[in-house]
């Protein structure tokens, strides 16, 4: 898994809420004192601009809840193939955290 395959998500999501801002902005002006089609069609790729953006958030959670799970099917491979090398480490990593909480 590299950075990009993360970030690429995150950039098209980032991009959508943008879209949705700026036609909900767009549709708060229209609305001041226009009416008819106008309206109409700034409603309707709001509408269509959200539904792209909630879509996407979906997959984007499905994706990170799945490379989550691969995360956790590896670590509990490795505490299981290396149990004295995690007690190990965990040990280690337990001693640095006291050492840094007792220094404040």
């Amino acid at each position: 898994m590299t950075d990009t395959t993360i970030d690429d998500p995150r950039n098209q999501l980032m991009a959508d809420l943008r879209a949705v801002i700026a036609d909900a902005e767009e549709l708060l002006k229209a609305t001041t004192g226009v009416t008819g089609d106008r309206i109409a069609s700034v409603r309707a790729r709001a509408e269509e601009t959200l539904r792209s953006a909630r879509q996407r958030l979906t997959e984007l959670d499905d994706s990170v809840a799945t490379q989550a799970q691969g995360a956790v099917r590896t670590a509990d491979q490795y505490v299981r193939e290396h149990p004295w090398g995690t007690a190990g480490i965990a040990a280690v990593a337990g001693l640095l955290l006291g050492v840094l909480i007792s220094r404040r």
